[in-house]
């Protein structure tokens, strides 16, 4: 499998999920001039030594280019959520201001080639059911149609393998817990400082999901915060 690894919490639980089953052969780490580009490659890194797996990093500044949204342009303000305004009507808002063109269709589409060109059976993504509220395409439908569109784009037939689609952030944060998957060494802060920013959106979700299952984030931990 190949793993589209952004170096956050469900791409990292995701990786190594296929890691321990022996089937992981290559992650792929996207800088798209995001803001946190240079965390999440560094942090991406860090995973892949860990989990012992071939890391490759892809620049894809036409993206950047192409888009005035806040995860890439500095000169727009990041959104901020409460916490009890993470499954409302603004987080719908809060996911247009970040949202980037096509991204997962591209990454998607990008994986899918170098899993064809090395015999690999899927590309290892972690959407989840959280995430699928505010972002169509991390739902299991957006899953199953480009399952569909890769049948015919593929001559293998690589396919998408989302084994987080349908949970949570705080079973995903449980599970990987539990599995040993280097948590410590996954960035899901929308920007790119020495320590997560703990006031945008990816930061409040993942901090609410450590905090419903009563564990310390191995993040923050490692950190000392």
């Amino acid at each position: 499998m190949v793993a589209l690894l952004s170096s956050g919490m469900d791409s990292v639980v995701a990786a190594a999920l296929a890691s321990k089953q022996g089937e992981l052969a290559l992650a792929l780490t996207f800088d798209y001039g995001q803001r946190a580009a240079e965390r999440e490659v560094e942090y991406s890194a860090r995973v892949c030594e860990v989990l012992g797996v071939r890391h490759r990093v892809l620049r894809l500044e036409w993206l950047a280019e192409i888009t005035s949204t806040a995860l890439v342009n500095s000169g727009r303000s990041l959104p901020e959520l409460a916490e009890e305004e993470l499954d409302s009507e603004a987080a719908q808002e809060s996911a247009r201001q970040v949202w980037v063109p096509n991204r997962n269709g591209v990454f998607v589409n990008i994986g899918a080639s170098f899993a064809e060109a090395l015999g690999c059976e899927a590309v290892v993504v972690g959407f989840d059911a959280e995430e699928a509220a505010t972002f169509p395409d991390n739902s299991r439908e957006y899953v199953e149609a480009a399952n569909r569109a890769l049948g015919f784009s593929t001559l293998s037939g690589v396919r998408v393998h989302a084994p987080l689609v349908g949970m949570s952030k705080s079973e995903i944060a449980e599970l990987g817990l539990r599995i040993g998957a280097p948590l410590e060494w996954s960035w899901s802060c929308y920007t790119g400082g020495e320590k997560p920013c703990m006031r945008c959106e990816s930061c409040m979700r993942r901090a609410r999901a450590f905090r419903s299952i009563g564990r310390k984030d191995p993040l923050l931990e490692r950190l000392g915060l």
